[in-house]
């Protein structure tokens, strides 16, 4: 059995360890669970201690800001003026993108819709 003081030193250690393999993402929990598959048995509570004494704080992702439009483009003329209804089949086509977080990355979703029948759309993910 280790002393106090080094058992302290080697759990500090590892903990700092997986923070840093995690790119300072991983909290206490995360680095627990981390720890236990390693076989050492440790608390949530513990690693938080730990990594308060070496000052390690969790950096998480923060929410997504969208940006919104402040004036209208007037370099962009508004054709349509909100009449969706077109007499004849590719005449008007109309397009969006967005964006989703998913699988630990940006999504990108683009839409495209003939308006003459805007049930088929058409959609791509880049």
């Amino acid at each position: 059995m280790l002393a106090p003081n080094v058992e302290r030193m080697v759990l500090r250690s590892r903990v700092n360890e997986l923070f840093s393999q995690s790119r300072s993402a991983a909290g206490s929990r995360s680095i627990m669970f981390m720890m236990r598959e390693d076989g050492i048995e440790i608390g949530r509570f513990k690693v938080r201690k730990l990594m308060s004494e070496m000052k390690l704080v969790s950096k998480q992702p923060g929410s997504h800001a969208y940006k919104k439009a402040t004036v209208e483009r007037p370099d962009i003329p508004n054709v349509l003026d909100r009449e969706f209804t077109v007499e004849k089949p590719n005449k008007v086509w109309c397009g969006d993108i967005t964006y989703i977080w998913a699988q630990g990355r940006w999504h990108y979703v683009a839409i495209v819709i003939e308006q003459f029948n805007p049930h088929d759309a058409s959609l791509a993910q880049m």
